[in-house]
């Protein structure tokens, strides 16, 4: 299997407030394996990144929330930030994103403060993931499995704690859309050979 993600959207669902190397490094890598990246978030124009606590830089946004379609892409990916994660969890639009990608079994990617949105959507019941520590009891409380572990895989979901895990966590989720690329194709191409056996 080759780790070529030519072809393959990418979502990354932003506010203002986000923690700017949780967005940056996994999009840098993704392009660099051939991804097409799409930084989407509630409004048009610009959103702000944070390192931290502090105000970092500015990125224009590709997409806002009620213009995407789970069709249109292979895969989401939700930085953390405290205030970008505690504000994204609360719109509809961000939680419907989320629950259509989950029900195209398409990957998933969290890191960080990242997994609230996955939590207001009520998608963890039955999961298990990591996150920051403080977001263990809330995982809990909606019946997640939380683990402290620099990455976890866990079928369609791919889950790290915080920015030092980045290395391990770009290389997770390259591996995770890359076999979702791969099990896509073999079943394009069984579907087409069964329709030619029908026929």
């Amino acid at each position: 299997m080759t780790t070529s993600l030519n072809g393959m959207r990418v979502a990354i669902l932003v506010t203002d407030g986000f923690e700017q190397i949780e967005m940056t490094s996994p999009k840098a890598a993704l392009e660099k394996e051939g991804a097409t990246v799409v930084l989407a978030s509630e409004q048009a124009g610009q959103v702000q990144g944070f390192n931290h606590d502090t105000k970092a830089d500015h990125f224009l946004v590709d997409q806002t929330f009620d213009t995407i379609d789970a069709h249109d892409f292979d895969a989401v990916l939700l930085p953390g930030g405290v205030q970008n994660s505690d504000h994204i969890r609360l719109l509809p639009a961000a939680q419907k994103f989320v629950q259509a990608i989950q029900q195209q079994n398409k990957p998933l990617a969290v890191i960080c403060h990242g997994a609230w949105l996955l939590i207001s959507a009520g998608l963890v019941k039955g999961r298990t993931l990591t996150s920051w520590p403080s977001l263990q009891d809330d995982i809990r409380n909606a019946g997640g499995k939380w683990v402290d572990q620099e990455v976890v895989s866990d079928g369609n979901w791919t889950s790290s704690r915080k920015p030092d895990d980045l290395p391990a966590f770009n290389k997770a989720v390259i591996k995770a859309i890359a076999t979702y690329k791969d099990s896509s194709v073999r079943g394009t191409e069984d579907e087409n050979a069964t329709g030619l056996a029908a026929g």
